[in-house]
């Protein structure tokens, strides 16, 4: 496939460019034409809830530059809607098509909607891109009321703990009961929920929002309790979506992102691999189930194998088996997680002695290491990352309270 005239990366987030830039290194010299709905360059978008949200960083700092070197065309503000892969064709605005050879469909996610909520209402955000958290600050400067950030997950909590460090009210509605409860076991989502209780973050969780109300200048929102929330701003942060509207009727298996083999290749497809956010592909460093994994790094690293396998071909690619990671930083508390802690079928602590600040957890599935969870923990963490990709399982070394599975670990 070296001699492939054009690839077609669909997507123009970190994943896109990453794909583009890897191409570039293993010496395709063809045409790039990354094709996305973005308005910008890649933003980093972990900085949106944290440093642009805070000031800390100006709107051109979370931009990423592409490699000098990189000779792509670019058609940002375009969004795809159709790929037909027996004409090897992705149909754009106003009836263009454009052929490719090779395809990267990096496509991404979009912000999961509020159901019933006001989404177009003038104090209501997401948090996605550059503009959504510009128009959040330009909300934020107009009045000090309170925020009312709907959605206990990552992103909400990342933004409640950014407005609490500008000194702002700020309110978390959810339906579970403590905070992160998708990513974390039960133990260190309640003491997530304690640390921004402290915070002086108020919670409202275990409940739903019944109805929105409200003018141009105040949103209200009438809680499952009867409890009526004022806010300047509302953040709706209820997760997200592939974008794979585009791909409804091409053929590509669609369950969760577009269904990959495990070196990124979408089943069924000639010259077509996946990466990013919108892939669900088998890790088969942990085992053979189709999951998305949406982290920065691995939108990174899953761009590049991506390329590397699109170049290589079905035949010749290696399975893409990364040990994903993410942080967070909420409070002053550090989050660190490495593998997948959510493949784990029970967990146990890895520390000599735990505190209410600090504390290493270990997650496993018979008796093997799948991931680790660390607060305040970041040389531990670093060090099973490491484990975890030079062997499959590697020993827990698990201490605590809690008696370790009866299936003896294997050793590194």
């Amino acid at each position: 496939m070296n001699g492939l005239p054009r690839i077609v990366v669909v997507g123009a987030g970190i994943a896109g460019l990453c794909a583009a830039e890897r191409l570039r290194e293993l010496g395709f010299d063809g045409e790039i034409v990354i094709v996305g709905s973005e308005s910008t360059m890649p933003v980093h978008r972990p900085m949106l809830s944290k440093q642009f949200l805070t000031g800390e960083l100006a709107a051109a700092d979370v931009l990423t530059a592409p490699a000098e070197n990189l000779d792509a065309t670019w058609r940002l503000n375009t969004p795809v809607s159709q790929l037909d892969p027996r004409r090897r064709v992705v149909h754009l605005p106003g009836g263009e098509e454009l052929e490719y050879d090779g395809l990267v469909i990096a496509s991404g996610v979009e912000p999961r909607r509020h159901p019933g909520g006001m989404n177009a209402h003038p104090r209501v955000v997401v948090v996605r891109t550059r503009a959504d958290t510009r128009k959040m600050k330009n909300l934020l400067d107009r009045s000090r009321e309170q925020v009312v950030v709907v959605g206990s997950g990552f992103i909400g909590c990342e933004v409640a703990s950014s407005l609490r460090s500008m000194d702002r009210s700020v309110a978390i509605v959810g339906r579970t009961g403590t905070l992160m409860n998708n990513l974390l076991d039960n133990d260190l989502a309640t003491r997530l929920t304690d640390l921004h209780r402290r915070n002086k973050v108020r919670l409202e969780l275990g409940v739903t929002v019944r109805s929105w109300a409200g003018g141009a200048s105040r949103a209200e929102l009438l809680l499952s309790t009867g409890r009526t929330l004022g806010a300047s701003c509302v953040v709706v942060a209820v997760g997200s979506v592939p974008a794979v509207s585009w791909l409804r009727d091409s053929g590509a298996r669609l369950d969760n992102g577009v269904v990959c083999e495990a070196t990124c290749h979408v089943e069924g497809m000639e010259d077509v691999v996946a990466a990013g956010d919108v892939a669900s592909w088998p890790n088969l460093r942990f085992d053979g189930k189709p999951r998305r994994v949406e982290h920065w790094t691995n939108a990174i690293e899953m761009g590049r194998a991506a390329a590397e396998s699109l170049l290589s071909g079905r035949e010749s690619a290696t399975p893409f088996t990364p040990v994903p990671r993410f942080w967070s930083e909420q409070h002053g508390l550090r989050i660190q997680a490495v593998g997948m802690p959510s493949v784990g079928v029970e967990h146990v602590s890895l520390d000599q002695v735990s505190t209410s600040q600090r504390s290493l957890t270990g997650y496993l599935r018979d008796g093997k290491l799948t991931g680790v969870i660390g607060f305040d923990r970041s040389v531990a963490v670093l060090d099973y990352g490491k484990k975890l990709r030079d062997a499959s399982w590697p020993d827990t070394g698990a201490t605590g309270d809690r008696q370790p599975p009866a299936q003896p670990l294997s050793h590194v």
